[in-house]
Order: structure tokens, then C-alpha cells, then sequence
């Protein structure tokens, strides 16, 4: 079984029959594929019986412009090639599809709002690495059929209709969408069905990864104290044992509705809240009052407390770090990039979404009052956590995910703790601080699609 990249060449109209295609005579020779015979060619879910023919000194392939039509490619993709002899099948692709959350078909410049850019760069690093690859929303998915309406590029945004593909990265930013019957029905039709491989299938909560993540003794080094908030029993106990603690709504994101709360020395509590506009202050003489303050908002939301950590700072901002961890061409997990996050002005998290800033992991820890030896030792302790956070969530939480952002802090005497891991990390948050075309990032992506399509 050999591979190989090929361009797709788009001939006149009338030169070719739908059920022929013609290829350089090098592949057919270097795989033994046999011209004159019907075989198999399949694109995603798309297969139909072609006959090959063969075409010395070229290095394409080339198929009339109905034939393309069907199969929902543009004249020059850049795909690879693999045959099946067993099965007399040629497949080419991979062909990957990216289920966004909305689209805006009045406005072509920016169909997909603030992530366009993300998009686009994913149509260039398919057209160089050999790939295909469409966006879906959950409105073109209302009914399963082996064809689907999606956006692609080709010199601008355009709808098609497309084979369903070899594999799905689901890139929904909201749970409601998510859980919406049509998506649920979508995802399982196409994976019975087609054999459809689905990454970063679901949003995790903050709950569900600590209590899967202290079930694994290697990674309590890790862990702050974190419990789901149920009881004044467990709050007062937490607030008791830890100068600081944090209330953080368990299906929040980007840093909304986290509430501090400290300890004071005349035994009082101030809490800080981030809302929309900044961050709002209060204290509270004891804490059966603090307690009822909360009740409110305990009704509609659930909350995680969790025990606060005197991180390093910058000039009295707080830091934090997101580590990128996404699987390779293989399937193994790998740091794509750890930057350092400072909180802004007065928030008290560092969320870019909050008027935080990025700067690289050295940058940030040579800032701090850290001792030489721990600066040293940060960038290889932090992947090494990193790598073991997302081993087990892969090995305790049944769902398929193929990137993590894993959000780490290190506190004063240089000990490292887990904050929280999103599965559905931002394509903003994580730009490494360079302006490379297409981002480390945006490579793994395609490499672990293309490793989990079989090319």
C-alpha cells in the first residue's frame, strides 16, 4: 500500500465520460493499479466505479467536469492517493468537514465571522499538505443523506454540495447546538453509516474533568482541592482551609462568572466578580452571609469551588499558561505551543477575552522573582503536564477529542497546577507569537485527520 500526492485536473467539457479518469502512469505502475478494468474510486462517502486510463509523463489526475461536480472538488486540489488492491479501491482525500457553530452567507467576505481567517488558513494548509476540506453548520445537517451543503474555497466562499467526509472536527462553541437532536442524530448516522471519524466530540465540564483526573494517583500534584458546590458545609470547609477560593460556573468559558473570594485579617470576606464591564468588589462580614448573598445565583448556576493559588506574577499581574496539546500523524498527543497569559488592569483572570495578554512561557517566567533553577525547569515541567493531563482525560472520559487546551499556573515556590482543560480550545487564544502562515497548530490538525481518514 503506497501514497502519494496528486493534482486534480478538471478537463473540457465533453473530452472525458463521468465513469473515466486518467492518471500519470507513474502511479499506476508504482501500485499496480489496472487500467482498462472498472475499479472503485471513493472520495469520503462518495464511491462510484470508474475505469482507469492511463497517461505517460504526467503526474495528475484528470476527470470530466460533471465528475468533479459530483464529487465537490475544484480544478488543481491537491489530494492524496492510496489503492486498495484487495478491495480495487482508489481512494483519494482525505476529505475533512469542520461543523461551526453559524455561518453569514450575506456577508462573503466573512462568512464565518471572527474565525474567516482560521478557515481560510485551513483551505491553504490542505492545498499544500494534500487535503480537502468543507465547513457545515448545524442548519445544512437537518437530515442525513450521503451528501451534504457546505462552504468551500475557490477564490472565494462559495456553497456546494459535498460527499459526506472521512472525518468531522467539531468546532461548536456551544453546548445548546451540541446537544440539539439533529446534531446528535447527524453524528451518529454518519459514523454507522459512512465510517465517519468525529474529534473534540463534546464540551467539558469543569466538574467532570477533576473528578475523572483524581482518579489517576500520578496526577494529584496537579490537582487543587475542587469540589462541585452543593452544601454551606462544603463552602464554609473550603473557605476554612484555603486563604483563597474560587467559585467557577462548571459550563462557564472565557473567564465568565468567576468569583474570588479571600480571606481578610479581621476575618471578613471581599469578593471580586467578573462581569461584562470589568470586575465588581464586595465584602461580606461572615460567611453565612456571603453564602446567602450567593444563593441567587446558586439557583440557576452550578458551581465549581476550587482552592486558590498564589500564582507567579508580573508586575502584580497574575500569570497563567495554555498549552496547545494535540495528537500527531500517529495518534499520540504532542505540545504544540505553551504560552504565558497576564491578566489585564484589574481583572484577577487572564483570559485574552478579558483584556489579557500573551507573551512566550521564557519571557514571562524570566519576569518573575522565580529562583534560576525553577525558571530553568519550567518549559519541560509544563509539557510533561500537559501530556499526562490529556493522557487521562483520553483514558477516563469516553469521548474522542484530538486537541486540548490545558490551562496550567505556577504558583511562588514553583509547583505546578492544573486550572481547567477546554476540548474546544480558541484559534485565537493559541496563536504561537509569530506571523507563520499556517500556524503548528493548524498543521496537526490536518496531519491527525489525515492519520485518522487512513492516508
Amino acid at each position: 500500500m503506497s501514497k502519494k500526492k496528486v493534482v486534480i485536473q478538471i478537463s473540457g467539457s465533453g473530452l472525458l465520460q463521468d465513469d473515466v479518469v486518467m492518471l500519470g502512469d507513474k502511479f499506476l505502475k508504482q501500485w499496480k493499479i489496472p487500467t482498462g478494468r472498472p475499479l472503485i474510486l471513493a472520495f469520503g462517502s462518495f464511491n462510484q466505479e470508474v475505469t482507469v486510463l492511463s497517461v505517460p509523463k504526467y503526474e495528475g489526475m484528470r476527470m470530466s467536469p460533471s465528475f468533479a461536480k459530483k464529487l465537490g472538488l475544484i480544478h488543481r486540489s491537491v489530494l492524496q492517493i492510496r489503492y486498495h488492491a484487495d478491495s480495487r479501491t482508489l481512494r483519494i482525500g482525505p476529505l475533512i468537514s469542520v461543523l461551526i457553530s453559524r455561518d453569514y452567507p450575506e456577508q462573503l467576505e466573512k462568512p464565518f465571522g471572527s474565525i474567516t481567517m482560521f478557515c481560510r488558513e485551513l483551505v491553504g494548509a490542505c492545498q499544500k499538505q494534500g487535503a480537502y476540506v468543507y465547513f457545515i453548520t448545524p442548519s445544512h445537517i437537518e437530515t442525513v443523506t450521503g451528501q451534504i451543503e457546505g462552504w468551500i474555497y475557490d477564490d472565494g466562499w462559495k456553497k456546494t454540495v459535498m460527499p459526506v467526509a472521512d472525518v468531522i472536527n467539531n468546532r461548536l462553541t456551544s453546548r445548546k447546538l451540541e446537544n440539539k437532536p439533529s446534531v446528535q442524530h447527524f453524528v451518529k448516522e454518519v459514523k454507522s453509516l459512512h465510517g465517519t471519524e468525529m474529534y473534540n466530540e463534546k464540551f467539558l465540564d469543569k466538574h467532570e474533568v477533576f473528578e475523572a483526573l483524581k482518579t489517576n494517583a500520578g496526577l494529584k500534584r496537579y490537582l487543587p482541592e475542587s469540589h462541585l458546590l452543593k452544601s454551606f458545609s462544603r463552602f464554609k470547609s473550603m473557605c476554612l482551609a484555603h486563604p483563597v477560593v474560587f467559585l467557577k460556573p462548571v459550563r462557564g468559558s472565557l473567564g465568565k462568572g468567576i468569583i474570588r473570594i479571600s480571606r481578610q485579617t479581621d476575618g471578613s470576606y471581599l469578593t471580586h466578580a467578573t462581569l461584562v464591564g470589568g470586575v465588581q468588589k464586595q465584602t461580606y462580614p461572615t460567611l453565612a452571609k456571603l453564602f446567602t448573598g450567593l444563593s441567587g445565583k446558586m439557583k440557576t448556576t452550578k458551581y465549581q469551588i476550587q482552592q486558590g493559588i498564589s500564582l507567579i506574577d508580573i508586575g502584580k499581574k497574575p500569570v497563567d499558561f495554555r498549552a496547545l496539546v494535540q495528537k500527531n500523524n500517529t495518534g499520540k498527543w504532542k505540545v504544540t505551543s505553551i504560552v504565558a497569559r497576564i491578566a489585564g488592569g484589574s481583572h484577577f483572570v487572564s483570559n485574552l477575552a478579558r483584556g489579557g495578554s500573551l507573551s512566550t512561557l521564557k519571557e514571562a517566567v524570566n519576569k518573575t522573582s522565580l529562583s534560576p533553577e525553577v525558571k530553568k525547569n519550567a518549559l519541560p515541567q509544563m509539557r510533561r503536564a500537559a501530556l499526562d493531563i490529556a493522557a487521562a482525560i483520553e483514558e477516563t472520559i469516553p469521548a474522542h477529542f484530538g486537541e486540548l487546551g490545558i490551562d496550567l499556573a505556577m504558583d511562588t515556590s514553583g509547583n505546578i497546577w492544573l486550572i481547567e482543560v477546554n476540548s474546544k480550545p480558541s484559534k485565537n487564544d493559541n496563536t504561537p507569537l509569530s506571523d507563520n502562515k499556517i500556524r503548528p497548530s493548524v498543521k496537526a490538525m490536518l496531519e491527525y485527520s489525515a492519520y485518522l481518514a487512513g492516508f
